[in-house]
């Protein structure tokens, strides 16, 4: 698995972003896959979670009802729909994927449960 985020950049409050996570390994739709995001001096917070076939998706509470996450695996790659963006959305954001048997029903939500990541994109909200 090699996962590759793109699609950040610089918006002001309100504005939309659609990030992009591509796997040139192929087997995309094996992996559950997340989107995670690190603002300066603070940890690696999960924002949202695609299982492997789309079927499930969960989001943290803070960006609930204005980001979407969505999968093609025929494109092997994943997105993350950003809307109404706000201040507190700036952060380097990551995606990441996993295969492995979780012993606990909300793994997803954990970043050291999954064992790939790709390199972040940055995203920037000015008020």
């Amino acid at each position: 698995v090699q996962l590759q985020a793109s699609g950040g950049g610089l918006v002001q409050v309100g504005g939309s972003l659609r990030l992009s996570c591509a796997d040139s390994a192929g087997a995309f739709w094996m992996y559950g896959m997340g989107w995670f995001r690190q603002a300066p001096g603070q940890e690696r917070n999960f924002v949202a979670f695609s299982s492997g076939g789309g079927g499930r998706a969960y989001y943290a509470d803070s960006v609930k009802g204005r980001f979407t996450i969505s999968r093609d695996n025929a494109k092997n790659t994943m997105y993350l729909q950003m809307n109404n963006l706000k201040p507190e959305d700036t952060a380097v954001y990551y995606c990441a994927a996993d295969r492995s048997t979780h012993g606990f029903s909300t793994w997803y939500a954990n970043w050291n449960e999954y064992e790939y990541w790709g390199k972040g994109t940055q995203v920037t909200v000015s008020s």
